[in-house]
């Protein structure tokens, strides 16, 4: 039962394929590699194939909505999935039937990568990776992210919470799906603007990142589509989604009625009976 995908894999969904990958691939070694795709990746196949294959995955880390398959080489392999992208690991009787943009293969045990139209899976060595990312914002889950940083990194800022929230420059990997559920856990709607919060509020927004995302990375994330057969993990947070995609629907709350609206051509969803205006 795999769904067409067209969600965007945020900070839990990646969390989960990191825990999950390393329990299967960490200490692998790439034996093949098809790529069907050459926009999908930075290299031509050619060089591409030449500088992983036979490498091993040595372990898979996670920045933002990106993850990382760090190689024995040095070398790194930056994946993104963007919109609708998604990964399986299976093997040739054991696949989704999609098409594959780049397929690696561990001996007999295949990892696909699907729906990588906007997304990429690009090899870089160390420095080129620090800076393709260098402009992330903190991670929201990191010791160092205190309530004091999150205060002073929104003190100067003027725009809508929502839009704060998903701004990859000032906090990684937050999206469209957690930012309403964060403003909803929080009590304060998605459109009131930064600079118009009381501290108080700030720390009910602070509160219920760290709430949320631990709680979705719990429960596997809100991607429907199972990272291997009888994968128990992944999607389990779908059934507990408060105000996402529930336009129409009760509160869950308070029993009001949940609105969508679009915030800069962002789906938005919340309750204006119980978020605070």
């Amino acid at each position: 039962n795999i769904k067409e995908n067209n969600t965007m894999p945020e900070l839990p969904e990646m969390e989960t394929y990191k825990k999950l990958l390393n329990n299967k691939l960490a200490g692998k070694i790439i034996t093949d590699i098809e790529v069907n795709r050459e926009k999908s990746i930075n290299t031509s196949s050619l060089q591409f194939i030449q500088e992983i294959l036979g490498k091993q995955i040595v372990e898979i880390d996670r920045r933002a909505k990106h993850l990382i398959f760090r190689l024995d080489s040095g070398k790194n392999l930056l994946l993104h999935l963007m919109l609708g992208g998604w990964m399986y690991i299976g093997n040739e009787h054991d696949n989704p039937n999609r098409t594959k943009q780049v397929i690696l293969s561990f001996d007999d045990m295949k990892l696909y990568f699907i729906g990588l139209r906007l997304g990429y899976l690009h090899l870089l060595d160390e420095q080129d990776l620090e800076q393709k990312l260098s402009d992330l914002g903190p991670e929201p889950l990191e010791p160092d992210f205190t309530f004091n940083h999150f205060q002073n990194t929104l003190q100067s800022k003027r725009g809508k919470l929502k839009l704060t929230l998903i701004n990859q420059k000032i906090i990684s990997g937050i999206g469209n799906h957690y930012s309403d559920e964060i403003c909803f856990d929080a009590k304060i709607r998605p459109t009131v603007t930064v600079n118009s919060l009381e501290t108080d509020n700030l720390f009910s927004v602070y509160n219920s990142i760290h709430t949320i995302l631990q709680k979705a990375i719990s429960l596997g994330g809100y991607m429907d589509n199972p990272l291997f057969l009888g994968d128990q993990l992944t999607g389990v947070y779908n059934n507990h989604t408060l105000v996402y995609d529930r336009e129409g629907e009760k509160c869950r709350r308070c029993g009001g009625t949940i609105v969508k609206i679009e915030l800069s051509s962002r789906k938005c969803f919340y309750c204006p009976d119980c978020q605070e205006g």
